[in-house]
């Protein structure tokens, strides 16, 4: 840590050291903001979704287990990549017109997601605004950099089976399947899969399949990048072992994976983490590296990043280098170096920043994982670049306090350009009030991966007229220009980027 702040220091000294700013503003409401609430928020209807889902599931009852799965996990998986590729248009299509609708006509419902419920057809029947074709993955099987398997009981009924889930634990008809035949897992990947699944099977301990049943070996996460390192990560749900009991349990493991049948797999990096929750950050419990490399680096577009354990990186790299070139051509129109600042939101390693730090004066980022920040600042420093900040932090919190460090301090350093790559979740509504209310923002770039869901809200409220109720006083963006880029061969999913001008 003292390391890497040490490399990045002397590139930032010459800017005003915001995250020092930014802090002594958030002191007096950090507490207020411990809580927040998704206003706005549009809940789906469920009992369509309920009446798809029987419908689906007695559909299927005559496929084999890997056809289900594939269905399930790649539902265009028997489609040529060309009619692929033309379903994916017509939905983006689609979705942009439902925004048109709202835009046009004030409605405030939105299309449902295409893999539960038929969406409903929108009023509108031409968009104010082009569509540009999608743009293909350059590659099209075993192309995800990121996949993570899951342990239940398989088709045999064995609790130590490695794969992914087919049925749902409501209707109490979950069966783990191999993930063999899936055309968007790496070789690789599936290697590993089929090595802890053998671990497991070999383990005296029993797998945690709900937490309250007891076992301890839970899912694993396989991170590969392009040159084939490999890092992978064991979450272990510790019960009442105490540690001695699990320090022995830590050494099994690398020793199966470095000596043992495992070590056909070549890991460079094998990590492990304790906790008693579904989900948790590197903060909450350390990922303690058991063996190899504490990284693994990916280049994109000439430069090089540096990848965590629970660091957030685009899962196609291929098609990752051409979602940062449309950013980079979106934000900046005109082809050249148009200076001013940039504004990354949800930046996590600081790839789209660090790609566009050569054509603008300044760039900062906010993210929320600490450990993708110093990810971030680490690869400012391994690329030579000077002119980037990262701010660790929600972006509803750190977003309108930063808005008024660079007004009283004139840091802005020219206009302001925002992009924001947020999760499924889509922006809090206070990050939407700070962009709209900030009157030097005159270019906003949104990437969603699924713009159907909460995404749309941001989109109305970027766009709807002023109204004060909602404290959303500032001129309105309007849509000029959408552009898909297919990150995710044989789904239905694809990264939408809209831009938005004022």
């Amino acid at each position: 840590m003292l390391l890497i702040t040490a490399c990045i220091r002397p590139a930032l000294q010459k800017y005003t050291p915001l995250n020092v700013l930014v802090n002594a503003c958030l002191c007096s409401t950090a507490k207020h903001n411990d809580t927040t609430t998704n206003h706005g928020k549009t809940t789906l209807p469920k009992k369509p979704w309920r009446k798809n889902f029987r419908k689906k599931h007695a559909s299927n009852e005559h496929l084999t287990w890997e056809d289900r799965l594939s269905d399930s996990v790649t539902p265009l998986w028997k489609l040529s990549y060309e009619e692929q590729l033309q379903r994916k248009q017509k939905h983006q299509e689609t979705i942009l017109l439902h925004l048109s609708d709202q835009l046009l006509f004030g409605e405030s419902t939105r299309p449902e997601d295409a893999s539960t419920s038929s969406p409903t057809s929108p009023k509108s029947t031409k968009l104010s605004f082009p569509l540009q074709p999608i743009i293909p993955s350059p590659v099209r099987e075993g192309y995800r950099n990121k996949s993570t398997f899951s342990v239940n009981r398989g088709v045999d009924g064995n609790p130590k089976t490695v794969g992914f889930y087919v049925g749902t634990g409501k209707a109490s008809n979950i069966v783990c399947v191999n993930a063999d035949h899936l055309l968007n897992i790496p070789e690789r990947h599936k290697l590993v899969a089929r090595c802890y699944q053998d671990f497991l099977r070999r383990s005296p301990l029993q797998p945690c399949l709900l937490f309250h049943d007891g076992g301890h070996w839970r899912e694993v996460t396989v991170r590969t990048n392009a040159a084939g390192h490999i890092m992978v990560i064991v979450y272990f749900h510790p019960q009442r072992l105490n540690q001695e009991e699990i320090k022995g349990h830590k050494s099994s493991l690398v020793e199966y994976f470095t000596q043992g049948p495992g070590a056909i797999c070549q890991l460079d990096s094998l990590y492990f983490q304790e906790s008693s929750k579904t989900r948790c950050t590197n903060e909450e419990s350390p990922y303690q590296l058991l063996h190899g490399q504490s990284h693994i680096y990916e280049e994109v577009m000439g430069f090089k990043f540096r990848i965590s354990a629970d660091a957030f990186f685009q899962v196609n790299q291929g098609a990752a280098e051409l979602l940062y070139r449309t950013v980079g051509e979106m934000c900046l129109p005109n082809g050249g170096k148009e200076g001013g600042t940039l504004l990354d939101l949800c930046c996590g390693t600081g790839a789209i920043g660090i790609t566009m730090s050569p054509r603008v004066h300044r760039v900062i980022g906010i993210e929320l994982i600490q450990q993708a920040v110093e990810d971030a600042r680490h690869n400012a420093a391994l690329n030579h670049t000077q002119n980037c900040e990262f701010l660790p932090g929600k972006a509803e919190v750190v977003l309108p306090r930063l808005m008024e460090v660079l007004d009283s301090t004139g840091d802005s350093e020219g206009p302001l350009t925002a992009v924001v790559n947020p999760a499924r979740a889509g922006l809090h509504y206070r990050v939407i009030r700070a962009i709209r209310n900030h009157p030097s923002i005159h270019r906003l770039v949104y990437i969603s991966c699924k713009p159907e869901g909460e995404a749309m809200r941001n989109f109305r409220e970027l766009c709807c007229h002023p109204d004060p109720e909602k404290k959303l006083t500032g001129q309105a963006f309007r849509p000029t220009v959408a552009v898909p880029v297919d990150m995710f061969p044989h789904t239905p999913h694809c990264e939408l980027l809209v831009v938005f001008e004022r």
